[in-house]
């Protein structure tokens, strides 16, 4: 049996000596999508972003496919197979589409070709520079230039904030597509719970750095007065 993709124990982490986690303890086996849920300053950034390993760390530690990554800079974390797509987006603006990808692509089977055929509108962008894009078509950016580090586990921040709602859809239906069609594990973070939670296997909420629930998606989907209670998330509403 391989081991889980991640796994964290008790992990504290913040930003200088303030601690913004308070021991987050979870699993993810290969091949599922955790929707990442709460409220705003509850601490999903900072959890994914100490995944990736640009948080101060206190205690606990991360396990990446059975590999302790606890202490690894970020660039050897995405060595070792975190994608990270951050709030900011953060893609070279002086870079062209190709050479953002090229720049940091490593081995496997997500290669230029495919991430083109995923987002046809950066092969059509592919000669313009980072600065000269949509906030859409940067967002599909740095999704693809993500996936060409060849990823075990996709971290997607907010991937559809700020975006109109076709891009919404389009992206969110791309990310369906990289999770469940192409099996990639992925913690996805989004305010919308009722747009994340039928793309996800697993659901957790956190409230002041801490796990409130943790349980299926399809459960906590049906559950209106644990969405309302943590989420805000009014009965029978789409958000």
């Amino acid at each position: 049996m391989s081991a889980p993709v991640l796994v964290t124990e008790k992990l504290v982490a913040g930003y200088g000596e303030a601690s913004v986690l308070a021991g987050i303890s979870l699993k993810i086996e290969e091949g599922r999508t955790l929707a990442l849920l709460g409220r705003n300053g509850t601490g999903k950034t900072t959890f994914v972003n100490t995944l990736a390993g640009v948080t101060t760390y206190h205690s606990g530690s991360i396990l990446l496919m059975g590999r302790d990554v606890t202490k690894l800079r970020a660039d050897r974390r995405a060595a070792a197979g975190i994608g990270w797509v951050p709030q900011e987006r953060n893609i070279f603006k002086s870079l062209t589409v190709e050479e953002n990808m090229t720049a940091i692509a490593r081995p496997g089977v997500w290669t230029l070709e495919r991430v083109y055929a995923m987002f046809p509108r950066l092969k059509e962008r592919r000669k313009n520079l980072g600065n000269q894009l949509s906030g859409g078509e940067q967002q599909m950016l740095a999704v693809g230039r993500a996936l060409m580090v060849n990823p075990k586990l996709l971290l997607l921040d907010e991937p559809t904030e700020g975006l109109a709602p076709i891009i919404v859809d389009e992206l969110l239906a791309a990310i369906q597509r990289i999770t469940q069609g192409e099996g990639m594990s992925a913690i996805i973070i989004e305010q919308k719970a009722r747009k994340v939670l039928p793309l996800s296997d697993d659901a957790v909420i956190l409230d002041r750095g801490a796990i409130v629930y943790q349980g299926t998606s399809a459960d906590l989907l049906a559950n209106d007065d644990i969405l309302g209670k943590h989420l805000t998330v009014e009965k029978g509403t789409p958000h």
